[in-house]
């Protein structure tokens, strides 16, 4: 199997040649991505605009400046003077080609409906409720929420609101009352589209009955659209109020199918995404029709590959930004999309590659933290065949070497590579990286071109090999936020205190003497054991090796010798006894691979570790909870039950 220094994939010459990146690299003349890196760094201005073409993006109206950095680069603005939509770029051009006629949107309900919808049929629905909503007032600048299953409505909904210059606010399917009704006050939202429920591992959970009482005290929503998803099947009534709800069948039914699209400047907003931070209220981040636009398709379509015949499965939720990501990337390409309702391991533990082989998925996104959780089932995995998949993406979490080379060989047959990504919603895409080029299990190429992405150490200078530092990005990309919704000082505080010039990631990365780069968790989450820092992951991944672990979370916990000494909170695999034996086995594998100065001061097992809802490990939760520390903002939380088994760990 190797080790985690070998490289096991390598790009044969007919990959590299039928590359977008490559095309990109033929029509700018330029020799490699190094290459590339350099001269966007070099010359920005000529890199973006070279983007904007290869790109072919759509404009009502052509922009004067490509970039406008005379307020500095942390207020960018790009394609000044340019009028557009997101809409056009990624529907509207597509109108009477080739394309029109294609499946666009294939849907899997937990309850096993299926749907599918053409581009035609899906435009169709988007222009209708773009009309509903103009009919009600609805237009430019008015904020929607979208509180949303994954259904093909929600993807319609999305389109229509940006189509009329309105502006998308997503909440997480998962959210309580409280989180919903603190975001939809914040962004001041004027109507949610949502749905009567969905399906949650066999059980029915009622949306619009979470809705209302979220909307209790809200004074500006006027609308609230209604999706009949469960119907009878409620174990309550879909409670309609006459002056306010409105069935979204209705509505959609008096829709005009030929509504026009709303004519945007580049840089008006389309979207307001909220991001939980360790502590204070969330943060708005403002993205805009040119930033989504261009910055959606130069990460997923060029670097990640994603092509007009392709047909991508990312199990996510509209409320995270790979949601939006996913129907944006697709219908710019004119590719298609299988959406899943529900979870993947849910009604059976196979249904994640049962869905891939059986929708014929060739491009594959997916969590780390997914795969070290269906790995547990065993060899299901095998049952099924993906004769024609060819990119894997990954992001959420750093890989453990054992999840990765697992994913590698039994899902990817040692020849599709796993083209590892991290970015976030404060930058709506991607910083770094693999790309199409040689890998090491967990490994990134570097950074994306017009990032200008750095490890740097406390001091903003360049670590050398093997060191661990902070992420950075020294140019100024087009889909970083716009700032934070209505609060300045805090988007420069969170972003560009630390390193003046340069946007800080908040992850913790380092490059090995081969130039590869690697990503060792939140920068938040290090831990400084006896003066060496390291990152979580690699303790986490030396636990995992046992093949005992599904998860686990390292935290550090205050020593009186080390100052900060190492804790395991562990996930056991099914059938594993817990018992002293294996906590010494843990210990020593620690040891082993990290040194003794790591040999972990304590070991507790749980049944399941705190995530958000895009399956990242809540670490910082797991030191509050331990230590008796605030515990902070909880709305991105998916599951509340791990904390009270965390908070029993702390009593005893």
């Amino acid at each position: 199997m190797g080790n985690s220094d070998d490289i096991l994939w390598h790009p044969t010459p007919a990959v590299i040649d039928n590359a977008v990146m490559q095309r990109l690299l033929r029509t700018t003349g330029i020799g490699d991505l190094a290459a590339l890196n350099q001269r966007a760094t070099d010359d920005p201005e000529w890199f973006w605009a070279a983007i904007l073409g290869f790109l072919d993006v759509q404009f009502y109206k052509p922009y004067q400046q490509v970039m406008d950095v005379s307020r500095g680069i942390e207020w960018a603005k790009w394609c000044v003077g340019g009028k557009t939509n997101l809409v056009l770029n990624c529907l509207d051009k597509h109108r009477e080609t080739p394309i029109w006629n294609k499946t666009y949107i294939i849907w899997d309900g937990e309850d096993g409906i299926t749907r599918e919808l053409t581009y035609r049929g899906f435009n169709d629905m988007v222009c209708r409720f773009a009309d509903a909503l103009r009919q009600r007032g609805y237009g430019k600048g008015d904020v929607i929420g979208l509180y949303m299953p994954m259904l093909p409505e929600a993807y319609a909904a999305m389109f229509a609101v940006v189509k009329i210059g309105a502006i998308v606010l997503p909440l997480f399917s998962g959210f309580g009352a409280d989180a919903v009704a603190l975001r939809l006050a914040e962004g001041e939202a004027k109507a949610v589209v949502t749905a009567d429920g969905t399906w949650r591992r066999g059980s029915t959970y009622a949306m619009k009955a979470v809705l209302d009482t979220a909307l209790t005290e809200n004074e500006s929503v006027q609308d609230v659209f209604v999706v009949q998803r469960l119907g009878e099947r409620l174990a309550e009534p879909c409670v309609m109020q006459s002056d306010r709800d409105v069935w979204w069948n209705e509505a959609v039914s008096k829709g005009d199918p030929n509504t026009a699209t709303e004519i945007m400047d580049a840089e008006d907003t389309a979207f307001l995404v909220f991001t939980s931070g360790t502590t204070g209220k969330p943060k708005g981040t403002v993205h805009s029709h040119i930033g989504l636009t261009v910055k959606v398709a130069l990460d997923i379509s060029v670097c990640m590959d994603f092509q007009r015949d392709d047909r991508m499965m990312w199990m996510s939720d509209m409320g995270w930004v790979v949601g939006p990501m996913t129907a944006i990337s697709t219908t710019f390409s004119g590719g298609s999309l299988v959406a899943v309702e529900g979870a993947p391991d849910y009604p059976d533990t196979a249904r994640h590659w049962r869905l891939m082989a059986e929708h014929d998925v060739t491009w594959l996104g997916i969590a780390p933290t997914t795969v070290r959780s269906l790995m547990r089932f065993g060899d299901e995995v095998d049952e099924y065949k993906y004769p024609n998949l060819r990119i894997m993406g990954s992001t959420g979490e750093p890989w453990t070497y054992n999840a990765w080379v697992w994913l590698f060989e039994r899902v990817g047959y040692g020849e599709v590579p796993i083209m590892n990504i991290s970015g976030g919603t404060e930058c709506v895409g991607i910083v770094c990286a693999s790309v199409l080029s040689p890998m090491k299990p967990g490994s990134f190429a570097g950074p994306i071109p017009g990032t200008g992405a750095k490890v740097v150490n406390e001091m903003g200078e360049p670590v050398g090999p093997g060191e661990v530092g902070e992420l950075v990005m020294t140019e100024p990309s087009i889909g970083n936020t716009r700032g934070i919704w209505r609060d300045d000082d805090r988007y420069i505080e969170n972003y560009w205190s630390m390193f003046p010039g340069m946007w800080r990631q908040g992850d913790w990365a380092t490059v090995d003497k081969d130039g590869m780069w690697f990503l060792l968790g939140r920068s938040d989450d290090t831990l400084n054991v006896s003066g060496k820092r390291t990152g979580p992951s690699e303790i986490e991944s030396a636990l995992m090796e046992t093949g005992k672990i599904v998860e686990a979370a390292v935290i550090g916990i205050p020593d009186d010798i080390k100052g900060t000494a190492v804790c395991c909170v562990c996930t056991p695999m099914p059938n594993v006894v817990v018992d002293e034996a294996l906590r010494v086995e843990l210990s020593k594998i620690v040891v082993q691979k990290l040194g003794g100065s790591y040999r972990p001061k304590q070991i507790l097992f749980v049944s399941d570790l705190p995530k958000t809802r895009n399956l990242k490990i809540m670490r910082r939760l797991v030191r509050a909870v331990l230590l008796g520390q605030p515990e902070g903002d909880l709305t991105s939380l998916v599951n509340p039950e791990a904390i009270d088994e965390l908070r029993e760990h702390a009593q005893t």
